[in-house]
């Protein structure tokens, strides 16, 4: 028997603006595969099941994902580190929009106002 890729997603980081920050979700790397017995089954990296109800094996789509997951480019993985430049651009946003002495300014606390 056969099986059908479905759906397949790349592992990736789901951004989500915060208050004062940003938050990283991670999303792990998924295949939907379907099978000519109409069994549908979601695999990951992490899956350990390796066949069908009716038998039919799958075991490499999940090597597959694995080594997949493993050589995703580091803008996938750390994300934090690739968006310095958006956020002073953004800093310099919030300075002009709100003046210093303004209540909506974030001041820095740690910076030598002296």
């Amino acid at each position: 028997m056969a099986q059908t890729i479905i759906e397949r997603v790349e592992a990736r980081y789901q951004v989500r603006e915060v208050p004062f920050g940003k938050v990283y979700e991670w999303h792990p790397a998924y295949v939907v595969l379907e099978c000519d017995c109409g069994e549908q089954l979601v695999l990951t990296a992490t899956s350990t099941i390796t066949a069908y109800p009716c038998g039919t094996r799958f075991g490499g789509f999940i090597d597959e994902i694995r080594e997949r997951e493993y050589r995703l480019p580091d803008s996938l993985t750390h994300p934090w580190f690739h968006d310095a430049e958006a956020r002073a651009d953004q800093r310099l946003r919030d300075e002009a929009a709100y003046p210093e002495g303004s209540p909506w300014r974030y001041d820095d606390v740690t910076a030598d106002n002296g």
